[in-house]
């Protein structure tokens, strides 16, 4: 089974790329972030015509998750039910047995920010329902555009960035927390070329330059990484005309 995460930054505008990556990449579950969209302007049909089901939240402008699925989905959850949050950043299924989460945590916008401080409760309470997640489920994957790179090497210049948001040592010591849960980043699963990064900036040639982070994740719970025989970060939508500045991580769970 595959499955993958990918923040869209806007599916109206990227829809023909999801349905054109999909039919080259025919993965199980596709998880999908900053959809930008209301529920009632969702491309149910378009999806469904590629042969996925979908559950979805979202809002205008802002935000917005859903899950593509090749298989039933059941157990719906939106949003995290122990976080009253009106920003759409969260949803979950579970599929074929195994608990996949989608999630699009907050930027921060700036170290000490009053964005930056809901970005570290919403992560703590992350923590929480998922300690609570991974007692009922064994098989749990946690899939999404976590706007972290957990380590300097995730980084393309980490002098340059050090101590900025999406790099911060608070910020890395919640990702830190969720691995202490069990979980395992799947990427790092694998041995892996230097400098992969699945996010570049639009401004200042930042994909050309390959100046990057790795902020796009797989997180595996511990019976779901024993069985994981890759992770790969997908660099050719991010090539294609007016791409997301985000590209997909691939995972493959035996």
């Amino acid at each position: 089974m595959k499955l993958a995460t990918w923040n869209v930054n806007s599916l109206k505008v990227r829809l023909p790329q999801v349905l054109q990556w999909l039919a080259d990449n025919p993965i199980d579950i596709l998880c999908l972030q900053e959809t930008k969209l209301t529920d009632d302007k969702f491309p149910v049909a378009e999806i469904e015509a590629a042969g996925y089901q979908v559950v979805f939240t979202g809002q205008k402008t802002y935000n917005g998750v859903a899950i593509l699925s090749k298989h039933p989905m059941s157990e719906v959850v939106r949003n995290n039910p122990r976080f009253e949050d009106e920003q759409q950043r969260i949803i979950a299924a579970t599929i074929e047995g195994m608990r996949v989460v989608c999630a699009y945590i907050p930027n921060g916008q700036a170290v000490g920010s009053d964005k930056y401080q809901y970005k570290l409760k919403w992560l703590d309470a992350l923590h929480d329902w998922l300690a609570d997640e991974l007692k009922t489920h064994d098989n749990l994957a946690l899939l999404g555009d976590y706007n972290i790179a957990p380590e300097d090497r995730d980084v393309h210049d980490p002098k340059a960035w050090e101590g900025q948001v999406l790099v911060s040592d608070a910020e890395r010591a919640e990702f830190r927390r969720l691995l202490d849960l069990g979980f395992k980043d799947a990427f790092r699963l694998f041995e892996q070329p230097e400098k992969l990064f699945s996010w570049w900036d639009y401004r200042m040639m930042g994909f050309r330059r390959n100046a990057g982070l790795r902020i796009d994740h797989v997180l595996l719970s511990p019976a779901l990484a024993a069985r994981c025989k890759e992770c790969v970060i997908d660099k050719v939508p991010r090539k294609w005309e007016q791409p997301s500045d985000h590209t997909p991580v691939v995972a493959t769970i035996e």
